[in-house]
């Protein structure tokens, strides 16, 4: 039975109403208790000023740690009928770019970590997994599916400026001729380009940059350490330019805040060399429920109740509905507008016209021998 998660009140005491004040380049101030919490606990004023200096501290910007974690597995496999992939690979946990609105948030709370600001601070690096990549595809059990990077969390996060994971796992696929998808909001993508290529010339790479908004005061606050709009436009020239078929998506939609510019995001995309584009409503599940609505009566409390009015419009009346036939698109009289603002905006752009086929039949395992038994020639389609 899910727990309902309260929506924090606005403190009356001035000092612990900092608590909870924007702090820059966090998407966050808050570590929310996850949902497994047993203790609730309470801020006391005990006379000596420690009330004070915990809330001082806590607004303070937080480093972000990142634990090296040795894993058994890195393939996760996806049975939900609403996502075009049978495979994912998430190279980190939680991620830095600080999206308030990331439906991975709340895959935190499995480490005991709060789905707020921790989500973003106290990173899991999955430090083999280029190893155990190569050991699933060892296994003579193995046949290849549709495999995406980055469904979870961003694969280019600034830390993989330092650590390489993703690379070291999109160098796997290479060498074993293993098509694969990646998503992504940052511009470290280009430094892989070497590798995505050449790939994407023999139809094993495919990449979609997430550009929610052409604002970038709105960006800012929404998803504060990712990269700037019209750098991510960049990213999809620089991409296209390279022979990498290159989507966009225009997730998630929020309305009143970025539903306006669907339709600007997608012929800016167009222009830089988007040949196709998804988009996906506004999903609010467990603790990313109060996150949201606390981040957007901060920041936008004018527009708060509208916003919030509509979604449970597009979700029967509730928050969010997990069901898969409507989660990612909703339901109702609004929603369907929606799919026909961007129905009608992809065809006038000429965006969606082909599907991306990656070929699945490539896939070789290096230095087996040619009478060995190897997949028989398939295609997948994705998005």
């Amino acid at each position: 039975m899910q727990r309902r998660i309260p929506i924090a009140a606005v403190p009356s005491d001035p000092a612990a109403a900092q608590v909870h004040a924007p702090i820059k380049g966090r998407g966050t101030a808050w570590a929310v208790p996850h949902r497994f919490h047993r203790d609730e606990r309470e801020a006391f004023d005990d006379g000596w000023g420690t009330y004070e200096q915990s809330a001082l501290e806590e607004r303070l910007a937080p480093q972000t740690q990142v634990l090296e974690q040795q894993v058994r597995s890195i393939l996760a496999g996806n049975d939900s009928p609403d996502i075009d992939f049978d495979l994912s690979i998430n190279p980190y946990r939680g991620c830095e770019h600080g999206c308030i609105y990331c439906f991975a948030r709340p895959t935190h709370s499995y480490l005991n970590l709060s789905p707020g600001l921790d989500f973003e601070t106290r990173l899991i690096a999955k430090v083999n997994a280029a190893e155990r990549l190569r050991a699933a595809f060892e296994a003579r059990r193995y046949t290849p599916k549709l495999l995406n990077i980055g469904s979870a969390t961003d694969a280019y996060q600034p830390v993989e400026r330092k650590l390489g994971i993703t690379r070291s796992v999109i160098e796997v696929l290479q060498a074993y001729r293993h098509p694969f998808s990646v998503v992504t909001k940052s511009s470290g993508i280009e430094r892989d380009l070497d590798l995505i290529a050449p790939m994407a010339e023999q139809r094993l790479a495919a990449a979609y940059v997430s550009i929610t908004t052409l604002d970038p005061a709105l960006a800012r606050v929404m998803e504060p350490r990712a990269a700037a709009p019209e750098r991510r436009l960049k990213t999809i020239e620089r991409l296209a330019e390279a022979g990498v078929p290159v989507g966009v998506s225009v997730s998630p939609v929020i309305p009143f805040l970025n539903e306006p510019e669907l339709e600007q995001v997608l012929e800016a995309a167009q222009a830089r060399g988007a040949r196709s584009a998804f988009s996906i409503v506004l999903r609010l599940p467990w603790e990313v429920n109060p996150l949201f609505q606390q981040w957007l009566g901060q920041h936008f409390p004018e527009r708060a109740a509208r916003v919030m009015a509509r979604l449970r419009d597009m979700r029967g009346g509730k928050d969010y509905d997990a069901d898969y036939s409507q989660r990612m698109k909703g339901t109702g009289l609004w929603a369907e507008l929606l799919r026909q603002r961007f129905d009608k905006a992809c065809a006038k752009l000429g965006l969606n016209r082909q599907r991306v086929e990656l070929d699945l039949s490539l896939f070789r395992r290096p230095g087996a021998a040619s009478g060995d038994a190897d997949p028989t020639p398939v295609q997948g389609s994705l998005f």
